[in-house]
């Protein structure tokens, strides 16, 4: 209570206790405030969940980290959530605000919501607007709100403050906040109180930040399926249509928004199919405008997002869809704009805090989501003549920069006397700039196509040499498919010939080597007319060309020849040793296809001759230009070592062959993605390289490495192989049951990759194992599965090795009529193709089971066979074991004779 003064100069000295007052100013020395015992405040005013909320566990999880009460960190008791429109920003903190007051003593003063609009210019409010609803929800009397801002925030926070003293702390929600100047006023400021809000734009106002990202696939189809649910119960189409869910999914690009509005329009009609949603969604020119319903439309929340942007920010974004690839660098971006590379990153990281844009992992590229991009594009066509010139001021910067940096990489060779180009600082620098925007630049081919044939075909073949290192046979089909119909307009015949030639190999690399033939040969025949025409001039092409053609296997063996040495011929005639051929003439190239033709018409030495002289020019041409020719050279020391092998110099392959995988080594540690299936590739001949020269624990060694290399690539069939050498050498080396192991997963993977021939050579050697460990039922299982699926696929070498195996299982279990049948056939086999080491192992499976069934004669012939075989084979373990049935039938036939 106060005591006035008669003296008017006493007048201002109140004293004020027991009570608080929010209304008229009360002047005090000290004043303790109280919260009065009968306002209502409103202080449950969240809006309604929705029932469909999922795929943000980790997000909620982190929110209410920051809203415990105990908290020390008191940064966190402020959160803002920001992301793009559509995201979920207000489902999200509402959903954790439930769960927040759930929990004892956390918020027993309930929770203050608002949403501020910010981005509706009609319903925007302003902080004073904001603090007039927030005090009057807290109990505040109208006629005691003060009329000013700083005046009702400093209020707002004092009444905060004392719910929090009592024992009452609240919970504040700023929703849709489009400034920081919104905000600022209604965020608490007494270190107990907590705030979560949420705008498009990233703000600056002490808070910890949370961008929220779009939902994964998995976690869209099931927000699909629980909106439908929820509309109709118990509908079961997303269940039913997998497919078309998973397709509507990804349309819908994980923004909650969009999967909202999909649901809905199903829901409308409970006989249409997901099918037929996801076909209407399927069409990129009409996608934004078909997710609409009533009020609700993707397209309208991206429009308050771009309204709220300056000029030059709403020019930038609607340039950004011209870039036909997933992301961008700055540097693409500037070129785009045509504006100075820092002012166009400041003005990318304004469209990424206005969440149109996201910022990649590192620093200087940029993204769009799937639906804004394609609200973008519908705004840039508005400007016809500014999206012409800004595609062509990308393109360019595109083929300029690819061109140099395969110059500046090192992966073609430089011109006598070039210099690095300034624009990259180094060879790494280059290759690092060719990896990243790899896709960006096929995507561009295909882009230009129609409107730019020349920028179209100068970017497809500098293209080919970075996705051929990269083995990006497909992208490449995709790139040269694109451009030639361009170069076709334009009549450069040469880059038609170039075209085809580089898609051959392409198309050859993909398993499609009749088109790659026919390629190949329309490459050779335009090149013929371009040499005879120009004479002088295209000779070194044609014989690229015709080396190319060489290397296609659907072409007759002989014509292959022919091809081969027509390009030897020219390459000899054109190499003079002056680097300025290097790249243009395939001599080292030539000779190593011509290798490969003879070695298949049998003709091994004059195939070891060309490969020694390949190796020989590709090791001139790796010390002029590393880069380059460096992984020719690896290839061909392993072909050098193939073609040793053939002429049983084992040693000396071995030697080849180590050369080789050591290089390739060397070049996948500095570039893997290009070198590492070279490397499977040489591991795996390595490992037959020590089998043949009897040093089988090294060749398990690079098995090994080889399996665990094919499995890293994900290459099934490699690893399959690469499992049967390592079963093979393990057999050799007596340990049967990790042979068993690798056979087994061999089979396995083989089975799984639809190559029957090593699912074939695995069972082989799985049911030798099994055999060897006494598992004779199942050894017997194998190599039937073996020797059927082998004469299923006409291969009498695995069919008689399969045979002899399952003759010698079914003996040890006394299925002897069967083994005699068995054996049999694998010996008639093996005679047909002339093995003589398999011919004298299954004649001694049928002496033994011709003995075991007292046909001694028989048994007598056919062991005298096998011994003979295996002395000519200087093979001690075989002719042994033959003397030894051979001896026993002939003991059985003198003690019959004396019976």
């Amino acid at each position: 209570m106060g005591r006035e003064s008669g003296d008017p100069s006493e007048r201002t000295a109140n004293e004020i206790s027991g009570g608080w007052f929010f209304h008229a100013v009360i002047q005090g020395r000290d004043i303790t405030v109280q919260l009065p015992p009968r306002i209502p405040p409103a202080l449950s005013g969240l809006p309604q969940a929705s029932t469909t909320f999922t795929g943000r566990d980790t997000q909620v999880g982190e929110l209410l980290k920051g809203l415990a009460p105990s908290r020390e960190q008191q940064a966190w008791l402020v959160t803002a959530v920001a992301g793009l429109a559509g995201i979920g920003k207000t489902e999200l903190v509402v959903q954790t605000a439930l769960r927040a007051l759930q929990e004892p003593g956390w918020f027993p003063g309930g929770v203050l919501f608002i949403d501020m609009f910010g981005y509706d210019p009609k319903r925007r409010l302003s902080p004073e607007q904001a603090l007039d609803g927030l005090l009057r929800a807290l109990g505040m009397p109208s006629e005691h709100v003060p009329a000013d801002l700083q005046d009702r925030s400093r209020l707002y926070r004092s009444v905060l403050a004392g719910f929090a003293e009592q024992g009452k702390r609240i919970l504040v929600i700023i929703d849709n906040i489009s400034t920081d100047d919104q905000a600022d006023p209604l965020l608490p400021t007494d270190g107990r109180t907590a705030a979560l809000l949420t705008s498009r734009d990233t703000p600056d106002v002490g808070a910890r930040l949370l961008d929220l990202d779009i939902l994964n696939p998995d976690a869209s189809i099931a927000l699909l399926q629980q909106a439908l649910d929820q509309a109709r119960p118990g509908d079961m189409r997303v269940t039913n249509e997998p497919e078309a869910a998973a397709t509507i999914a990804r349309l819908c690009a994980g923004l909650p928004l969009a999967l909202r509005i999909a649901a809905a329009l199903l829901a409308d009609f409970v006989t249409r199919p997901l099918a037929s949603l996801a076909k209407a969604l399927d069409a990129q020119h009409t996608r934004l405008h078909r997710l609409r319903r009533k009020e609700r439309a993707v397209q309208a929340a991206f429009d308050l997002s771009y309204q709220h942007l300056g000029a030059d920010h709403a020019r930038l974004f609607r340039l950004l869809p011209l870039n036909a690839g997933p992301d961008l660098s700055t540097a693409a971006a500037a070129q785009l704009a045509d504006t100075d590379p820092l002012e166009t990153e400041e003005l990318l990281a304004d469209l990424a805090r206005a969440h149109l844009i996201e910022p990649e992992a590192s620093w200087g590229r940029w993204r769009m989501h799937d639906l804004v991009r394609l609200y973008a594009a519908d705004l840039a066509q508005q400007d016809d003549v500014e999206h012409a010139q800004a595609f062509t001021r990308l393109l360019n910067y595109y083929t300029s920069t690819l061109h140099a940096s395969l110059e500046a990489s090192e992966l073609v060779p430089s011109s006598p006397g070039a210099s690095l180009t300034p624009r990259f600082t180094d060879p790494n620098e280059a290759l690092t700039w060719l990896r990243i925007e790899r896709v960006n630049l096929t995507a561009a081919v295909e882009a230009a196509a129609a409107r730019h044939p020349d920028i179209t075909v100068n970017l497809a073949l500098g293209l080919a040499t970075v996705l051929h290192r990269w083995h990006h046979f497909d992208d490449y089909i995709s790139v040269a498919r694109a451009a030639l119909p361009a170069a076709l307009e334009a009549s450069t015949m040469s880059d038609v010939a170039a075209l085809r030639s580089s898609l051959g190999i392409s198309l050859h690399y993909s398993g499609r080597d009749f088109e790659a033939l026919e390629e190949s040969t329309e490459s050779v025949r335009i090149y013929r007319v371009l040499a005879h025409e120009n004479p002088g001039t295209y000779e070194p092409e044609l014989g690229r060309a015709l080396a190319n053609l060489a290397g296609r296997d659907s072409l007759i063996l002989e014509k292959r020849r022919k091809a081969a040495e027509e390009a030897v011929a020219i390459g000899r005639r054109w190499v003079t040793g002056d680097e300025s051929h290097l790249g243009k003439v395939e001599l080292g190239g030539a000779l190593n296809n011509l290798r490969g033709i003879l070695s298949d018409l049998g003709s091994h030495g004059e195939a070891l001759e060309c490969a020694r002289e390949a190796v020989e020019i590709r090791r001139r041409e790796a010390q002029l230009a590393p880069r380059v020719f460096e992984p020719h050279l690896a290839q061909m020391l392993l072909n050098l070592g193939c073609s040793l092998s053939e002429a049983d110099r084992h040693e000396e392959a071995l030697a080849s062959i180590k050369e080789g995988v050591t290089l390739y080594l060397r070049l996948a540690a500095d570039d893997p993605i290009a070198h590492r299936p070279s490397l499977l590739w040489a591991l795996g001949l390595l490992g037959v390289a020590f089998h043949n020269v009897g040093n089988a624990e090294e060749a398990i060694e690079a098995a090994t490495r080889a399996a665990a290399l094919a499995a890293e690539l994900k290459n099934q069939h490699s690893e399959a192989s690469a499992l049967i050498d390592l079963s093979f050498s393990l057999c050799k080396t007596g340990r049967f049951e990790e042979a068993i192991e690798a056979a087994t997963r061999a089979a396995t993977l083989a089975t799984e990759c639809k190559k029957q021939h090593s699912e074939v050579v695995a069972m082989i050697n799985l049911s030798w194992a099994l055999g060897e460990t006494s598992r004779f039922e199942e050894a017997i299982e194998a190599a039937t599965r073996a020797a059927t699926l082998a004469a299923e696929l006409n291969d009498p070498d695995c069919e008689a090795s399969a045979l002899n195996n399952l003759s010698w299982a079914l003996g040890e279990t006394s299925r002897f009529e069967e083994a005699i049948e068995a054996a049999t056939r694998a010996a008639t086999l093996a005679a047909e193709l002339n093995d003589p080491d398999c011919e004298a192992s299954a004649l001694n499976n049928l002496s033994w089971a011709l003995g075991e069934t007292s046909r001694f004669e028989e048994a007598i012939e056919a062991a005298t066979r096998a011994a003979t075989l295996a002395a000519e084979l200087n093979d001690r373990k075989q002719e042994h074991d033959a003397l030894i049935n051979l001896s026993w039938a002939l003991d059985a036939v003198e003690l019959a004779g004396e019976i």
